[in-house]
């Protein structure tokens, strides 16, 4: 893939829209165009968070351990980023990440993207609000949680 085809690529991911041009080409410079076949893992379970990852094409699951072993919990798409939350906390993965069907990406460096957070408002706010909205789901989960251990308690 190209520089330019992997900038739009890029443009297409809500956090980095409002990136200017020459933003986006480096940032498309300075990542690493990858393919995973079906199946493959992008990162297991706390491996140590060392880059983040844009999809340009294909699906990626997201796995939980579980005691009756891995179970999807989740498919990201094109246009998708993740790991980015990993790398400001600097903590290991907290889910295992694999292919489903062929993949293709872009790896985005710690380095490269820290700098990008801290260097664009733009960006930085977006981060914001992934966070909130994550941190939003959370605790929706844990209520409904909580009330069903209630309900079955009594």
């Amino acid at each position: 893939m190209d520089l330019l085809k992997e900038a739009e690529a890029l443009r297409k991911v809500p956090m980095f829209a409002k990136l200017e041009p020459s933003k986006l080409k480096l940032l498309a410079f300075t990542s690493e165009y990858q393919t995973f076949e079906d199946g493959e893992v992008l990162f297991y379970a706390g491996d140590p968070a060392d880059c983040a990852f844009v999809i340009i094409s294909g699906e990626v699951e997201i796995l939980a351990k579980t005691d009756a072993g891995d179970v999807v919990v989740g498919v990201l798409r094109n246009n998708q980023i993740f790991g980015e939350l990993a790398l400001l906390n600097n903590a290991p993965r907290l889910t295992t990440l694999r292919a489903k069907n062929r993949l293709q990406a872009l790896r985005i460096t710690d380095e490269v993207f820290l700098k990008l957070v801290t260097e664009n408002p733009e960006v930085a706010l977006d981060l914001m609000h992934q966070l909130s909205d994550k941190l939003a789901r959370s605790h929706q989960q844990v209520e409904a949680l909580q009330s069903e251990l209630h309900r079955n308690g009594s």
